[in-house]
């Protein structure tokens, strides 16, 4: 994998000089993006050197719509490879798959699906410190090319470090067969960048955290990007997957540069993961991203009404209603997201939202009537 170093971002103030800091950065080789890619897995994974024998990592449905071919397109092309089914990412069928890729002997591993798929390769990959390449069937979060999965465990849903992708085969033929509203999610997920920057940057101010300019500048690019094209992301359009998949992909990468979540996990994410432990029917990922980031820039003093205005544009969730929750449960997340990471210090503060001001905020912002 290519690496650089040594790094530093000594334009940041109070920063280490770059004669007194080291930073070793993990990238995708090779990133391809556009319709049919998928035909160039073999050739992509001969050009990384990868030994005989690897694993196709997928799931029930996806395997249909990926994996299956994948397989069929490495095995045509000279390697030994076979379908691992992945159910969901939780702590549990990450180890059933690790013990299942080790019986197999793979030596590389191809993510073939949506988020959890590709949580799970990533974690297995880096467990087993073999290759593997991310080859994403839906773009719901910004999990495609990023160091970072999510486990749901029996606390909750838990996000670990795991390998970085080797290679990104993004096909936009494929991808856009997935149902828009993952599209959409990995949109708001992305467009949430803007308020985990703000955050970042108040923790340097408050707490002397470490702080990339270079990660924040590309997580907040992605952000733009999106923001900047939102009337051109539609369901049913191939040319909205391309639109939408590059910042996609830039805000894994901040994060690798980052050496942490930070560029785009902020209070939003907090919120997010608040709501995945106490709500009966969590919404998707992204999605709640996408309203906690509204709530969140107005904290911050922000412009939150462009960030809503982009989420209605590409057809994202504003409100409670629209993510399938209650008024409660809204109130209830903004409570207690403050202690989800207690180290990882936001706009919420060391003691949170007391409830009436969690009321007065989602009822300013339009989130809850």
């Amino acid at each position: 994998m290519a690496g650089i170093r040594p790094f530093s971002d000594a334009s940041v103030p109070g920063a280490d000089s770059i004669f007194g800091k080291a930073k070793g950065m993990v990238f995708p080789r090779i990133v391809l993006v556009g319709h049919g890619v998928i035909d160039d897995l073999a050739s992509t994974c001969r050009q990384f050197g990868f030994e005989h024998v690897g694993a196709v990592i997928t799931g029930t449905q996806t395997s249909e719509l990926a994996g299956n071919r994948a397989t069929r397109i490495l095995n045509e092309g000279g390697f030994s490879t076979k379908s691992v089914i992945a159910h969901e990412a939780t702590v549990a069928e990450t180890l059933r798959v690790e013990r299942e890729v080790r019986d197999l002997g793979a030596r590389f591993l191809i993510g073939a699906g949506g988020g959890s798929k590709i949580d799970i390769t990533k974690v297995v990959a880096a467990r087993l410190g073999i290759p593997f390449v991310s080859l994403p069937t839906s773009a719901a979060h910004d999990g495609i090319s990023s160091p970072r999965a999510s486990l749901h465990g029996a606390e909750g849903v838990s996000s670990t470090e795991a390998a970085v992708p080797i290679g990104v085969i993004a096909d936009t033929e494929i991808i856009v067969r997935a149902p828009f509203r993952l599209l959409a999610s990995g949109c708001a997920d992305v467009i949430s960048n803007l308020t985990a920057v703000l955050d970042w940057r108040l923790a340097v101010r408050l707490r002397s955290e470490e702080y990339s300019s270079t990660a924040a500048t590309l997580s907040e690019y992605a952000a733009q990007e999106i923001i900047d094209h939102a009337e051109s992301i539609k369901p049913n359009l191939e040319e909205s997957v391309w639109i939408a998949i590059r910042p996609i992909l830039v805000a894994g990468i901040a994060m690798s540069v980052a050496g942490s979540s930070r560029p785009c996990s902020g209070s939003e994410h907090l919120f997010s993961h608040a709501l995945d432990r106490i709500a009966e029917r969590p919404s998707l990922h992204g999605e709640q991203c996408g309203v906690g980031a509204i709530m969140m820039m107005y904290l911050h003093g922000g412009d939150w009404g462009r960030l809503k205005n982009a989420l209605l544009t590409i057809g994202a969730p504003t409100t409670a209603r629209e993510l399938g929750l209650s008024r409660d449960e809204i109130i209830r997340a903004l409570v207690m997201a403050h202690a989800i990471r207690p180290e990882r210090y936001t706009i919420l503060g060391d003691n949170g939202l007391s409830r009436e001001a969690a009321e007065r905020l989602a009822r300013t912002t339009g989130v809850v009537e």
